[in-house]
């Protein structure tokens, strides 16, 4: 089977539609997905930004908002602006993602977190709110939290970012095949069609 790593941010806003509708497309498409959470924050700082570049340049900020609107408009997709200092700090949840790859909880919470996120105005830097998503998905919170903050996984998480960025990741969402990069929830589509080998001839 064709695969294809999918490459997210908790705090990403174009990562959120994304999100929702990888899994069925890939399922349809019958391609292999992987999910690789990572942070943006490190790979912003060797671009000499401190922060989101949808607050450093107000225009694209308020072009960004009312894009996402129609995004999810379109898809169906509830959408309301989170209250909290965006982008929300996705730290805790990338490292509770990543230690759930193996027991395959990994897609069900990263969609229950986006949707807290923008869809419930909640802040999913809290462990209120985290705890509440693997209650709901069955798996123990306590231990998961152990797990997620292993040193290991925490090493793993740093490598995962780093290799995104070796990777030639600039933003989220992205998607790579082998070598090949697409960055961007409107290019799902086409990164799904290039992992598909009848599609390259």
């Amino acid at each position: 089977m064709a695969a294809i790593e999918f490459w997210y941010e908790f705090g990403s806003t174009y990562s959120y539609p994304a999100v929702m509708r990888i899994e069925k497309l890939a399922a349809q498409a019958g391609v292999e997905l992987r999910w690789r959470p990572f942070l943006l924050g490190p790979i912003f700082q060797t671009l000499g930004w401190n922060d989101s570049p949808f607050n450093i340049f107000a225009a694209k900020g308020r072009y960004m908002w009312r894009d996402l609107t129609r995004i999810c408009e379109a898809e169906g997709i509830p959408l309301k602006l989170p209250p909290a200092k965006f982008p929300q700090n996705g730290l805790k949840a990338a490292r509770l993602a990543l230690a759930g790859e193996s027991a395959r909880w990994t897609p069900s919470f990263t969609r229950a977190v986006f949707a807290a996120n923008y869809a419930e105005q909640k802040d999913i830097s809290e462990d209120a709110t985290l705890v509440p998503i693997l209650d709901a998905l069955g798996v123990d919170a306590e231990a998961a939290f152990a797990a997620a903050n292993t040193p290991e996984n925490k090493d793993a998480l740093r490598r995962q970012t780093e290799e995104a960025a070796s990777r030639g990741l600039f933003g989220a969402p992205s998607f790579t095949i082998g070598d090949e990069l697409f960055w961007g929830n409107d290019r799902l589509e086409a990164a799904l069609a290039w992992a598909q080998p009848s599609s390259k001839g």
